[in-house]
């Protein structure tokens, strides 16, 4: 039987979270949250439930307000690599959540790597 999109979402969701926790050592994650509008990229700490670094396409300094493509989201992604250097974080898990590893979040990854996150 056929499975709604949300259901085959939820279920690569925690698939790639559980994968996380059992090599998580310490090390930060980058969590990643697409819409139809927008994108969003936060380094969490999850051994003290901290968000230490955020970057967003709503953010006025950055000009992408209402943008969610690959343009939008490469600059996210140096954007959120430049405040992680920022902090003293060079290497983090890259938490996709459910959605697939293509397009804008493909961008986002290599941005931030080419920032100097060791993603």
């Amino acid at each position: 039987m056929a499975k709604s999109k949300l259901e085959l979402f939820q279920k690569r969701r925690l698939r790639v979270r559980n994968k996380l926790r059992k090599v998580n050592d310490g090390k930060l994650r980058l969590s990643v949250h697409r819409s139809n509008k927008n994108i969003h990229a936060q380094l969490i700490d999850d051994a003290e439930g901290r968000t230490l670094a955020y970057a967003s396409s709503l953010e006025k300094d950055l000009g992408l307000a209402g943008k969610n493509n690959v343009e939008a989201a490469a600059k996210v992604g140096a954007t959120i690599a430049e405040r992680a250097k920022a902090k003293g974080v060079d290497e983090a898990y890259f938490d996709r959540g459910g959605f697939l590893y293509h397009g804008t979040i493909q961008a986002l990854a290599d941005a931030a790597r080419e920032g100097g996150l060791k993603l």
